[in-house]
């Protein structure tokens, strides 16, 4: 199963999408796909800044989001988060507190998570992460 972070999201709308990213998700079956309501969160705050919100947010809400299971962030990934934050600061080590949320989430389902920005989840104990941009 494999969680979507918000670059790979964004990735599929562009004009030209990451061939590598085309290619895995053309041989996963919907059933493993998933992202969090954090991402969609970022993607409607992103469009709603966007001079081209209504364009955005078509492209999402018609081919993206309809092809996504999207996983809240409930009180099973708060317990995960909390624990996971913890142990981070106690390392010194500080996530952007969206970052640590989508990584709860994918940490309680034991899911992977799919990003181009791999940097942003370094660190993070047990989780395991794939770049489909590259």
């Amino acid at each position: 199963m494999y969680v979507f972070d918000t670059d790979t999201l964004s990735n599929i709308v562009k004009s030209r999408p990451a061939p590598l990213l085309l290619e895995k998700l053309s041989s996963l079956s919907l059933e493993f796909q998933y992202t969090t309501s954090i991402n969609s969160a970022e993607i409607y705050y992103g469009a709603h800044r966007s001079p081209n919100k209504d364009i955005i947010l078509r492209a999402f809400e018609e081919a993206v989001f309809p092809n996504v299971k999207i996983l809240p962030f409930d009180e099973k990934s708060a317990k995960v988060y909390g624990k996971l934050k913890a142990k981070l600061e106690k390392k010194g080590t500080h996530k952007s507190e969206p970052d640590l949320r989508i990584a709860s989430i994918a940490l309680q389902h034991g899911f992977i998570l799919v990003s181009g920005n791999v940097r942003h989840f370094q660190d993070i104990p047990r989780l395991k992460i794939e770049n489909w941009i590259e």
